[in-house]
């Protein structure tokens, strides 16, 4: 059955920055930038969300990502001020952010802190227990996102969402800058394709954070509740979803730096077919290759290491393409770029077997495979699915926190 959403959004007047007192910046303002052009992520903003905490026992969703500005991880801080923290979810690759892409994930107990940590990524994105949500009265959400539908840390904090709701436990999402949230592009997800890497049905590119997107998730009914979730948004300070966002860490093992980050939209779908993405090398989604593949001025081997313990094609020799020597200007304003599979795809001249199942649920629709098999340009499949974009943009504004 589903209920009418309630939320509450912490909102600074007039959405100007006001410096607080526990509001540290790891940036100094240069001559031409001052306090005011500096986003404030939601974690800096104590004071909004600290009243809400005390006297309550407090559970985080997060992972390496969750660093204040000075660089002080959040659950450290919430430690030092005296929060009585009790739990720690974390995503896929866990709560240090090292583990492989679908590894098996453990609940563990940290070291440093002592904690907790409930893994709510076996392989299948699990909703946390009934003994997991007994430990705590309210969530805090803290992950650094990068506005993909396939990127699986939305998934986990929309089941912890649900989870929440159905226990009656309050949520608060600080929110972060979305580094691709300049973007929506791609096909809305059909939801017969739903799974793992795709639970709701948007496009590729969202261009939302999480904070909108958890707004945008609960409004739209798409998540299932036995009762209204109570939730709670502390937005960030001075930014626009044309604001440039350079993520502090890895958000993940395999997305080391921003290059990674920007054509990871276009490259992921690698890994539905036979050619390597990089993973087992210093430039995972920022080369592909394959030792079959022809007339190929670059090469590369993918070897066993820290998030890529198995890689694809390890220890073979692959040919291809290094795509590191593309600017960040032009790679940030691309989009979905399906020319390097139609590459590879003509190169490899497997015809269907070149994809496997796992390309629907990537791509989240039947007939983008269809049209790269009939020889359409990445132009023609783009052009396809711009009415999905633009409805999609119209759906999504009441749920929006910041400007376009």
């Amino acid at each position: 059955m589903k209920y009418i959403l309630a939320i509450s959004i912490l909102l600074c007047i007039g959405c100007k920055a006001q410096p607080r007192q526990d509001t540290t910046l790891d940036a100094t303002p240069t001559a031409t930038q001052t306090t005011a052009d500096i986003v404030i992520t939601g974690d800096a903003q104590t004071n909004a969300y600290y009243p809400h905490l005390m006297g309550h026992r407090v559970a985080v969703f997060a992972n390496h990502t969750a660093l204040l500005p000075d660089g002080q991880h959040l659950i450290d801080r919430l430690l030092q001020d005296s929060i009585h923290v009790t739990a720690v979810f974390s995503p896929e690759h866990g709560f240090r952010g090292t583990a492989d892409a679908g590894e098996h994930v453990s609940s563990n107990i940290d070291e440093q802190t002592g904690l907790p940590i409930l893994s709510l990524y076996d392989g299948g994105n699990n909703r946390p227990s009934a003994s997991s949500m007994a430990k705590f009265d309210i969530l805090l959400v803290d992950i650094q996102d990068v506005g993909l539908r396939y990127y699986t840390y939305y998934i986990t904090m929309c089941r912890l969402i649900q989870a929440c709701a159905d226990h009656q436990k309050a949520v608060i999402i600080l929110d972060r800058p979305n580094p691709n949230g300049h973007l929506v592009d791609g096909p809305i997800l059909d939801m017969k394709h739903k799974s793992g890497v795709g639970l709701l049905p948007i496009p590729i590119l969202h261009g939302m954070t999480l904070g909108e997107l958890a707004q945008m998730a609960l409004g739209k009914g798409w998540l299932t509740t036995k009762y209204p979730c109570n939730l709670r948004v502390i937005p960030c300070l001075n930014y626009t979803h044309q604001t440039e966002w350079i993520i502090q860490v890895p958000p993940s093992p395999n997305l080391p730096n921003m290059t990674a980050v920007y054509l990871y939209p276009s490259l992921c779908y690698f890994e539905a077919t036979p050619v390597s993405v990089g993973r087992g090398t210093d430039l995972p989604f920022q080369i592909y290759g394959h030792p079959n593949m022809k007339h190929r001025t670059y090469s590369f081997v993918p070897e066993s290491r820290p998030g890529a313990k198995t890689p694809p094609l390890q220890g073979k020799v692959c040919q291809g393409v290094n795509l590191t020597s593309l600017d960040h200007e032009t790679l940030r304003t691309k989009g979905i770029d399906l020319s390097y599979l139609i590459d590879a795809y003509n190169d490899l001249n497997q015809g269907d077997k070149f994809f496997t199942s796992f390309f629907e649920k990537l791509i989240g629709v039947d007939w983008v495979r269809h049209m790269i098999e009939q020889g359409k340009s990445a132009e023609e499949i783009q052009n396809r699915w711009q009415s999905d974009v633009q409805q999609f943009k119209q759906d999504r504004k009441p749920y929006l926190l910041y400007e376009e």
